[in-house]
């Protein structure tokens, strides 16, 4: 079937919260990765009000899935600059395949209108 217009699912969107049971806790590879971002992220000042947030993730597999690295870089994010993801009302994420050691990471916060 070729898209050729909006298809609206008339449900609630489910929370990452509601689709677990149990806590989760970090693990040992994410609390470095996370102290390492933390010292690699410049200094911003984020706007206020609504955001929108660009993110095209630079891989080395074509297995990875787009939404992977979503969560963990946006808790990230929120962490080191001090606002909360809720304000995020649009995000682009794009991923874009490129030779092994040459992974990378690229945002832009802007104010949504």
């Amino acid at each position: 079937m070729l898209l050729t217009k909006v298809i609206t699912i008339r449900i609630k969107p489910m929370s990452v919260n509601n689709a677990w049971q149990g806590r989760r806790w970090k693990t040992s590879e994410y609390k470095a990765y996370e102290q390492e971002m933390m010292l690699l992220l410049p200094k911003l000042k984020i706007p206020e009000g609504k955001l929108r947030v660009d993110l095209k993730f630079g891989m080395s597999s074509r297995a990875s899935d787009i939404d992977n690295p979503v969560k963990p870089f946006l808790d990230i994010l929120q962490k080191k600059y001090g606002f909360d993801d809720k304000r995020i009302f649009k995000m682009i994420v794009e991923k874009i395949i490129v030779k092994k050691t040459d992974e990378y990471i690229e945002f832009r916060i802007t104010q949504h209108n």
